[in-house]
């Protein structure tokens, strides 16, 4: 008893950070569109309405239930920014080729697309992370599901206020790819799909690993990569510390979420048999 009620208590001192970070972020997007006329910021917030509206939709359609319906919308979120981004880095391939993973294209330029594609994800993270403290769908002092959107808000919105790195903040988002198959995985268990022996989940198990050891942890091993080595070309400011920072974080909740994926794989080829005395 006693337990269950310090655990919501954590739960609540963690909802309420989380939520005042998510009030400061939300004043500094509405100041910069209002007052320093970024318009093209209002894709951040399109996207914001664009999934909670998405939301709604699957509330009032499929099931009232918070964890499906978020489920789902991130579902629809990974599907829309992973066509996106393939589409964004085939058309830059096709026009530069390799040179367009030089420092000058990754820091300062920005490919087509990419930067109302960042601002419509960075709207769903925002999005998201409302959901999620509205719902509780959440547990813990420090949730790393609230940290690592916090540290994707953090970064998208700087670099989307001095419109420097969008094209590395791009490919971060490959992960999204991994992503497609761990909300599968949560749609398809809540939907009573849970025979380990079938074929659809022996792919579906196939696919997610060689998607998070591809499309997660080694694009985000390449990126942190690619700063160390790129270091002496960035200026003296805030830019490259809050790129290793962000990118470090990213790679730490990498292992960790390899690690619940590991288990749960586990779980779910080994599940516990009923013994009968």
């Amino acid at each position: 008893m006693v337990r269950g009620e310090n655990n919501r208590s954590q739960d609540k001192n963690s909802g309420a950070f989380f939520v005042a970070t998510l009030v400061l972020w939300s004043v500094s997007i509405f100041f910069e569109i209002l007052f320093n006329r970024r318009t093209e910021l209002v894709s951040i917030v399109a996207g914001c309405f664009f999934f909670q509206f998405a939301n709604w939709v699957i509330r009032f359609t499929l099931s009232r239930d918070p964890l499906f319906v978020n489920t789902s919308v991130s579902l629809l979120h990974s599907s829309l920014t992973s066509i996106s981004v393939i589409l964004i880095l085939i058309n830059q391939w096709i026009a530069k080729g390799p040179g367009m993973f030089e420092h000058s294209q990754l820091f300062a330029a920005t490919w087509p697309g990419a930067y109302p594609a960042l601002c419509f994800s960075c709207g769903y993270f925002a999005y998201d992370q409302w959901d999620m403290l509205h719902y509780r769908l959440f547990s813990g002092l420090i949730p790393s599901i609230l940290v690592h959107h916090l540290i994707l808000l953090v970064c998208f919105t700087l670099a989307l206020f001095r419109n420097i790195t969008i094209n590395y903040l791009i490919l971060t988002l490959i992960c999204e790819v991994h992503s497609i198959f761990l909300h599968t995985r949560k749609v398809r268990r809540m939907a009573g799909i849970r025979d380990a022996k079938s074929k659809i989940v022996k792919v579906e198990w196939v696919l997610s690993w060689i998607a998070f050891f591809v499309a997660r942890l080694a694009s985000h091993m390449l990126i942190i990569i690619k700063l160390i080595k790129d270091a002496d070309k960035f200026d003296k400011g805030i830019e490259l510390p809050l790129a290793l920072f962000g990118m470090v974080g990213m790679n730490l909740l990498n292992v960790f979420l390899g690690i619940d994926l590991f288990k749960a794989f586990r779980r779910e080829i080994n599940p516990p048999q009923n013994h009968q005395e």
